[in-house]
């Protein structure tokens, strides 16, 4: 028998990878957490886009926005989820949270390691104004 054409299944490692993920993200939750004063800024990265949220956990609230995807996002068709367009969001980012008030944050890695992208936009957002 010949095998069916389709996407490939889910092999174990990519199961493991993903738990492992996850389990790193709880352990930060455990640790960061955000007030009014002090936000977190909560940092995703899908294939596609990145999505940055000032978020109040005190309330569950989300204070502040910026990806790459709102229309108010200058060049938007030019920006992807790369260490080049993750410097421009972290940028627009620090504005749209000064704009609210907001010039202290926890940052929120969401389980990524902080190299290559999220290091890009956590520098381009203490360089913009924001202090972590």
């Amino acid at each position: 028998m010949r095998p069916q054409p389709g996407p490939s299944p889910i092999t174990m490692q990519d199961s493991k990878k993903r738990q492992l993920r996850q389990l790193r993200k709880w352990r930060i939750r455990k640790k960061v957490a955000g007030s009014a004063e002090r936000p977190r800024m909560s940092v995703c990265f899908s294939n596609e886009h990145i999505y940055v949220q000032f978020v109040d956990d005190a309330k569950g609230r989300t204070l502040a926005s910026a990806s790459t995807r709102q229309k108010a996002t200058p060049g938007r068709e030019d920006l992807a989820a790369n260490a080049v367009s993750a410097k421009k969001i972290g940028v627009l980012a620090a504005e749209a949270a000064r704009s609210k008030g907001i010039s202290q944050v926890v940052f929120d890695r969401n389980g990524a390691k902080f190299h290559g992208k999220v290091k890009a936009l956590a520098d381009a957002a203490r360089e913009a104004g924001l202090k972590f």
